[in-house]
This record gives structure tokens, sequence and C-alpha cells, in this order.
């Protein structure tokens, strides 16, 4: 069994249970968490994005506490709305705003291709912990005190997931991409060909708080609860991306 179907099996066996009513549990504010700044730059020599955001103290220096099970998993994301379209990003076209993340949730692991803590096993809960990249698709949403949640997959057959997403019933990718923290700084590198049709577009800065939940049929399955703070304040998405002859 690969570490995709376990992740689907313990998903199955966790949606069986009783319901278990699951409060949030977010880190508490600190200044690792205060995004001061946000920038992307495009390294043309070597066809890469680089979006760095800096934070008043040590960016990646906050992890969650583990909540020991699936069902209300806390998620840290240091996170970058975007403009630019699902379809660009591997998903099926659609309503939502993607975005790119470096999270931590030390209680599961969905990057099955990916063996970021370095002890050679590749479906560990610990890799979950190690700050990795996501892109994912948001959607308002009134049933978590955040207003957004990531997309649920309603099973229809026009839905497409890249080939990298870990196997959960959301809009939710794993493309491996590099998260750099150090210091003030934490920058993720994408390869630029990843992005189809890459020209320009739009983006914040926030860091958030999520949790899983699979028991609360009233409630996503990962939605954001707590916003520690927005670049622009009212997540209006104001910096600017374009490709030009220079690089940005």
């Amino acid at each position: 069994m690969n570490a995709t179907s376990i992740l689907l099996v313990t998903l199955l066996i966790t949606l069986a249970l009783p319901a278990l009513a699951v409060e949030p549990a977010p880190p508490d504010p600190s200044p690792d968490l205060d995004v001061r700044s946000a920038r992307v730059d495009h390294l043309a020599d070597l066809g890469l994005l680089v979006f760095e955001l800096r934070v008043e103290g040590a960016a990646g220096g906050t992890f969650p506490e583990p909540a020991g099970q699936l069902d209300g998993a806390p998620v840290l994301g240091y996170v970058f709305p975007t403009t630019l379209r699902p379809e660009q990003v591997g998903f099926a076209p659609g309503e939502g705003i993607v975005a790119l993340a470096a999270t931590s949730h030390p209680d599961f692991d969905d990057t099955p291709l990916f063996d970021e803590n370095g002890n050679g096993v590749y479906d560990d809960p610990g890799d979950g912990r190690v700050f990795h990249v996501h892109w994912v698709v948001l959607v308002p949403d009134e049933r978590v005190a955040g207003g957004l949640s990531v997309k649920a997959v309603n099973g229809s057959a026009a839905e497409t997931l890249p080939p990298t997403a870990p196997g959960m019933p959301i809009y939710l990718d794993s493309p491996g991409h590099t998260v750099v923290a150090s210091g003030h700084r934490l920058r993720i590198v994408v390869p630029a060909w990843r992005i189809r049709g890459l020209e320009s577009f739009r983006y914040d800065a926030v860091v958030a708080y999520m949790q899983v939940n699979t028991s609360d049929e009233d409630r996503p399955m990962l939605g954001v609860y707590q916003t520690y703070s927005v670049l622009s304040g009212d997540l209006s998405l104001p910096q600017t991306f374009s490709i030009t002859p220079e690089g940005n």
C-alpha cells in the first residue's frame, strides 16, 4: 500500500468514527506570525519565481502543537493569496482564490512523494511538521471564524486535481517546491513553468491558523480559524508581479 492509499484509508476510518467536538487551539500571536513585507522575484536565468515574506520575528520559528489525531489537527500557514486562476496551477477551472502556502502540521503527512525531515520514511507524520508547500484554492466560508476554507471536491468528473495532490477531497496540491526560512525571511521557490500562461498577477501575504475537520458535517474539512496578520490589512491583494525582460 502506497502513502496516498494509507492517507485515504486513514481518512475513511476517521470519518466512520463518532463525531467529536474539537475546538481550535491556535498558537499564541507572536512576532513570528506578524508579516511585515512581501515580494515575488523572477530569476529569469534560472526560470524560477521566489515568493518571499518577512515577519517581525523568526520566519518559521513557531509550530502548532499536535492534536494527536487527524480530526482537529492544527495547520499553521504562511500564505500568498493570488489572482492566479486554478487551472494555471493544475486544478480544474472554477471559482476561488489560488494561494501558495508554506504550512506546518505535526499530526499528518500530506506530501507522500517527499521526505521533508530526511529520515527515509515518506509517510512519516514528522514530515508534516517541517514547513512545506501547497497550492490550494480558497473559497468564502461563513462556517469558520476566519471566513475562508479550502474548496471541497464534489466528485464531479469535470473536477481535476494535479497528480501530486495527496488524496484529500479538497483542492490541495503537494508540489514539492522548496521552502527556505532564515531569520525574518521565508521564501518559496517555484519553477516558472509550473504556472501556466504566467505573465502577471496580484498577491498578498497572510499568516493564518487552519484546522482539519473529519467529524462535523457543518464545518469544512480544512478551514481558516484565525488570521494573525494580513499585509494589506484587508486581503485586497495590492502587490503586483509581472514578467519583464529584466526579470521582475
